[in-house]
């Protein structure tokens, strides 16, 4: 989680909302990235969707089978969607998103009767820090 976490503090340094997001195979870091929308211009650019893409590419694949992605904020419904086409096996985040999650708010993407592939999903690691600068971001451009 430290990773996500540190992805997500460059994304505030570049002016993005402050969310981090590696994805892990067989205990090794095969892709990082952080929210760039603005900078890309790409609504779609989420730091999950970014780690996704370059996880694929990686492997050489679009299905991500035995990959963990470790994501500092909760996902909304356009990441969870992805991760479950992806096939992605176990999502962890650090602080629940209670406007835009839709992991364990809102949408809960993974527990539809249409979500074809359901992740594992565990909560709460590096909560606080990912929650601290979230607001203070937020904070800091109010």
């Amino acid at each position: 989680m430290q990773q996500a976490l540190t992805q997500a503090r460059l994304a505030a340094e570049a002016g993005e909302v402050p969310i981090g997001a590696v994805i892990v195979k067989d205990g090794a870091v095969i892709a990082a990235a952080h929210n760039r929308p603005r900078g890309l211009c790409d609504p779609t650019a989420h730091a999950e969707i970014l780690a996704l893409r370059a996880a694929a590419k990686a492997l050489g694949q679009e299905r991500l089978e035995g990959c963990d992605l470790w994501v500092s904020l909760e996902p909304c419904a356009m990441c969870a969607g992805a991760i479950a086409h992806a096939r992605i096996a176990r999502v962890y985040y650090a602080a629940p998103d209670p406007k835009g999650g839709a992991v364990a708010q809102g949408a809960r993407v993974f527990d539809q009767p249409q979500c074809l592939h359901r992740p594992e999903v565990y909560s709460g690691m590096g909560e606080v820090e990912a929650a601290d600068m979230l607001r203070e971001f937020f904070r800091a451009r109010r």
